[in-house]
């Protein structure tokens, strides 16, 4: 079952970020990503308050470097599809179970983004959890 309201256009959209953003992180990191987005609409919080739909969470401005290049415009295909209709449903994968951010440094992750935690790394891509108090949201269970 859903955990965020989903079109076949809504899909195709995250689907569409989760290859422009990850795909050489193969289908574990591009499921890190669309966890990340999924996250970001349920915390309502932060950065992110208000944030209600995949569209939304997507066109975010500064959210994802991914939007302003062409690759992120080309047509989703079905695997990416399956993957982000797996995050939609509620699948959550460490380190992004909890994370509301990411990001891909040229070295080390640092210990913290925006003042918030790395909970840890997957491949190239670091991740970060809200601190312990705030978008208590992105903590409920399903």
């Amino acid at each position: 079952m859903p955990v965020v309201k989903a079109t076949s256009s809504d899909i195709d959209l995250l689907a569409r970020l989760l290859r422009a953003e990850a795909e050489g992180e193969g289908q574990q990191g591009q499921l890190l990503v669309g966890n990340v987005g999924i996250n970001r609409i349920r915390a309502n919080c932060s950065d992110f308050t208000g944030i209600r739909t995949i569209s939304q969470m997507i066109y975010q401005p500064h959210a994802f470097e991914a939007v302003l290049y062409s690759y992120f415009y080309q047509r989703a295909r079905p695997v990416e599809k399956r993957l982000a209709r797996r995050c939609i449903n509620g699948e959550r994968n460490w380190p992004a179970k909890f994370s509301l951010w990411y990001f891909k440094p040229p070295g080390d992750c640092p210990a913290t983004w925006y003042d918030q935690p790395l909970v840890g790394r997957f491949k190239s891509h670091c991740f970060y959890e809200p601190t312990a108090g705030t978008c208590e949201n992105v903590y409920n269970t399903f």
